[in-house]
C-alpha cells in the first residue's frame, strides 16, 4: 500500500488522532473530564508491516472523540470480542468497567472458561486506555500507584543451556542490571529418570556459579514434571537457594501443588493460566503457592488482576505477573505496594520483536521499567513501521 493511500486510510479508521492519544484529546479532557460518554464502535484492527508481519489491536471508540486502544492481543481474544463482546459494548459507558465486568461474567455459562476470559481481558484492559485518555492519566495513576518504575525480572526462555553459555549470558544479564533470572528446565521429567533430575539440578547449579549470591534464581519446569521428580530436584536444588520453582506441574493438579510445598522449602510458583480470583483463591486458601503468576491479558484484564492482588495481600503472598505481554502487567505492578508486586516479567527474546508496530516500546534500564506518563497504557502506533492497518471481522454471515 502506498504511502498516501496507508495515511488516507488510517484516517478512515479514525487512526491519525486517536490510535496515538494525542495531546489534543488530553487537554480537552483535562479541561473537564466526560460525565456523559458512550462508546459509538469496537474495532479488532490488524496491522502489518514489513515481511507481512502481523498484529492485532483493540479499539473502542466513544463519542467524545477519545478512543481506548490495546494490543497486541492474542487470536483468540480477538475473536471472542468480535463474535462474544462488541454488540454489548455500543452504547456502553466506558466509566462504569466494574458493572460491566459483572455483567459479561454473569452472560455466559461458559465466562469461567479461558477463551471467553481471555476476550475479556482484551476488553477490560481496552477500556482502561480509554479511561486513562478520557481523564488524561496514565493507568497506575488511575489505580492510585506512584513508583513510576518496576523492577523487570530477566525471563531466559530461549536461551542455551549449554554450560559455558548459559554461564555466559546469566553474567552478562547481571551485568545489564539483572538482579533477579529465570531460567527454563522444561527439556527434561519423568520419564529422563535420575539422569534427568541430576541435568535439570545442574543448570541451577551453574547458574548460581555464574550470578554469585546476590542475584535472585528462578526456576520454570512448564508442567513437564510429576511430584516424584519434583521432590528429588528440590531436595538437590535447595542449597542453590533459588526464588522459586514455577509450574512443576500442570495447574489443574492442584493436590500435587499442595503436596510439594508442604515438602519443599522453594517457594513454589504457578498461574499463567488462573482464569479469575476464583482460581486464585484456591491455591491460596490450600497455601499450595507462594508467588500468583496470573496474566492480565488472561485472567480478566487489569480489573481481575487488581482484585487478585489483593487477595494475595491477604495471604502475604506475592502477584508477578505472567509475562505474556507488558503494558496491563506494569502498570498493575506500578500501582501496588512492592512487597505484593515486587517484579514484573521480561521475557527477553519475546519482547525484542513484540512491540515493532510501536512508538514507545518497553525495554528495561538497568533492570528497571519506566512507567510512560502519556494517558491511559500510552501505546502509540508508529506509522512509519506499518504498512497496512485494516479491521477484521470474525462475524457469522
Amino acid at each position: 500500500m502506498k504511502r498516501r493511500n496507508f495515511l488516507t486510510g488510517l484516517a478512515a479508521l479514525g487512526a491519525i488522532p486517536h490510535l496515538g492519544g494525542g495531546a489534543e484529546d488530553v487537554r480537552e479532557t483535562r479541561a473537564g473530564a466526560p460525565t456523559s460518554v458512550k462508546i459509538t464502535n469496537v474495532e479488532v484492527l490488524q496491522v502489518t508491516g514489513r515481511k507481512n508481519r502481523k498484529a492485532l489491536y483493540l479499539k473502542v471508540q466513544t463519542d467524545e472523540g477519545a478512543a481506548g486502544l490495546y494490543g497486541p492481543i492474542d487470536n483468540e481474544a480477538a475473536l471472542f470480542v468480535d463474535r462474544f463482546f462488541k454488540r454489548s459494548l455500543i452504547g456502553q459507558d466506558p466509566l462504569a468497567y466494574g458493572a460491566y465486568w459483572d455483567k459479561m461474567f454473569r452472560a455466559s455459562r461458559h465466562s469461567r472458561g479461558s477463551h471467553y476470559l481471555i476476550g475479556l481481558s482484551a476488553v477490560d484492559n481496552a477500556l482502561w486506555d480509554l479511561r486513562g485518555r478520557l481523564l488524561g492519566l496514565p493507568v497506575y495513576r488511575l489505580l492510585g500507584g506512584s513508583r513510576n518504575k518496576v523492577r523487570a525480572y530477566a525471563s531466559c526462555l530461549g536461551f542455551s543451556q549449554e554450560p559455558s553459555a548459559l554461564q555466559a549470558k546469566v553474567r552478562e544479564l547481571k551485568q545489564q542490571g539483572y538482579r533477579h533470572q529465570k531460567w527454563f528446565v522444561r527439556d527434561r521429567g519423568p520419564a529422563y529418570g535420575p539422569e534427568g533430575v541430576q541435568k535439570d539440578v545442574q543448570v541451577v547449579r551453574l547458574a548460581r556459579e555464574a550470578a554469585g549470591d546476590d542475584v535472585d534464581l528462578m526456576f520454570d519446569a512448564f508442567w513437564k514434571w510429576d511430584l516424584q521428580y519434583a521432590l528429588a530436584w528440590a531436595r538437590r536444588a535447595e542449597q542453590y537457594n533459588p526464588r522459586w520453582i514455577e509450574e512443576p506441574f500442570q495447574t489443574a493438579d492442584l493436590d500435587a501443588f499442595i503436596e510439594f510445598s508442604r515438602e519443599t522449602s522453594i517457594p513454589v510458583a504457578t498461574g499463567e493460566h488462573f482464569y479469575g480470583r476464583w482460581d486464585v483463591h484456591k491455591f491460596l486458601k490450600a497455601d499450595a503457592i507462594m508467588v500468583v503468576q496470573a496474566d492480565p491479558e488472561w485472567c480478566g484484564g487489569v480489573s481481575e488482576l487488581v482484585k487478585i492482588c489483593t487477595l494475595a495481600s491477604v495471604h502475604g503472598v506475592n502477584v508477578i505477573p505472567h509475562g505474556h505481554s507488558l503494558h496491563a502487567a506494569m502498570h498493575v505492578v506500578a500501582s501496588q505496594p512492592v512487597e505484593v508486586c515486587p517484579l514484573v516479567e521480561y521475557l527477553i527474546q519475546k519482547m525484542s520483536g513484540y512491540y515493532d508496530f510501536e512508538k514507545h516500546r518497553p525495554r528495561p534500564v538497568e533492570g528497571m521499567l519506566e512507567l510512560p506518563d502519556r494517558p491511559g497504557f500510552g501505546i502509540e502506533l508508529d506509522e512509519s513501521r506499518i504498512e497496512d492497518i485494516r479491521p477484521v471481522s470474525w462475524q457469522q454471515g
